[in-house]
């Protein structure tokens, strides 16, 4: 309640790319104070037995994880791992550095405890991430690479840029992201049909052999698929030979929002993230779920805010879960609130 009667509103003064460099800042300082940081890990941890869950060959604490975009360049993943996360997800990651779109591109709706967000794959690029998770300071976190194309790679040339990603990365995170469902960056999506992603899937796979470790690689998948769409997917996934999915991306969708239409319109394109997303997230948990016979580890994420959300999540076939708008919403007790709930009724 403190969060969200007290702190949130402060930092919702603040617009919301400046607000999360703020918060990113105040931790690194905070933590920086002796003591502080073991007696904030004391307070948010929660462990069980039956939290821990064996996915994809990888031990989890617990089965929630921070979603992909809060950390895009592996900077604070150490200071983040101490609210209780079990694993974050970096990226999404691009061979070369790259901006992202012109600002304003990240926006509250907070009737509908959501965010719009057209960032457009900024980050510091593949090389700098690399170093940053190579030189891990929290060996306890489960680090997944979140992988994507540069804006100014033409489509005919993206599995260039997504085997350049994965090299470099592949070596120092625990699982890797093939990213081609974001909205926020042109065309990408058109990557998503069924020659284009089997092209690219069977290049990433050509190249973990030359690994001498397997490590899992998931597909991030739509939630604007139709699920003709979504089951042509799957298919090409599987015959890939794909380890799992990631159930959802952001939505172009605008359906049934609080917000004002005016305001909605005013912001235009973007990926939306939030409650609004929790019901399409789960649709599509569960189809991939059935589709697959549960035999494909699924990790859900979208409008998860609650422990009702988590297990209406873990219950529809995820086996593991990630927050993002509502870690923003809900403040860094969310973790352990979804935990202790999991531990009560033994989910």
């Amino acid at each position: 309640m403190l969060y969200k009667n007290l702190i949130r509103p402060l930092f919702f003064l603040l617009n919301p790319e400046q607000a999360h460099h703020f918060v990113v800042n105040c931790l690194r300082i905070a933590f920086s104070i002796p003591g502080i940081r073991q007696l904030v890990k004391r307070f948010y941890n929660v462990s069980h037995p039956s939290l821990y869950r064996e996915i994809f060959g990888l031990k989890f604490k617990n089965p929630v994880g921070l979603a992909a975009g809060f950390d895009k360049n592996a900077d604070f993943y150490h200071n983040l791992a101490v609210f209780g996360f079990s694993f974050i997800e970096v990226g999404t990651v691009t061979p070369k550095p790259q901006p992202g779109n012109p600002k304003p591109r990240l926006f509250r709706l907070i009737p509908d405890e959501a965010l719009i967000n057209r960032m457009g794959f900024n980050n510091k690029g593949v090389d700098y991430v690399k170093l940053k998770v190579t030189n891990r300071r929290e060996q306890s976190i489960i680090i997944g690479g979140n992988i994507g194309k540069n804006t100014s790679t033409p489509n005919e040339n993206a599995v260039n840029d997504y085997i350049y990603a994965f090299k470099q990365l592949y070596p120092v995170v625990d699982y890797i992201v093939v990213n081609v469902s974001c909205p926020n960056v042109k065309n990408l999506r058109d990557l998503q049909d069924d020659d284009s992603l089997s092209l690219i899937l069977e290049a990433i796979m050509l190249e973990r052999k030359k690994f001498n470790t397997v490590k899992p690689i998931l597909l991030k998948v739509s939630p604007d698929l139709t699920n003709d769409q979504l089951s042509k997917t799957i298919d090409v996934a599987e015959k890939q030979g794909i380890d799992g999915y990631i159930a959802t991306n952001t939505t172009t969708s605008r359906s049934n929002l609080k917000e004002l239409k005016q305001k909605v319109e005013k912001i235009g394109a973007g990926g939306l993230s939030g409650k609004p997303l929790a019901d399409r997230a789960i649709q599509v948990v569960k189809f991939i779920h059935d589709k697959t016979n549960g035999q494909k580890p699924i990790i859900g994420v979208g409008g998860i805010y609650t422990p009702q959300d988590a297990e209406r999540m873990i219950r529809a076939g995820a086996s593991l879960i990630q927050v993002y708008s509502g870690f923003i919403y809900e403040g860094p007790g969310i973790v352990k609130r979804i935990n202790k709930s999991l531990i009560n009724k033994n989910i």
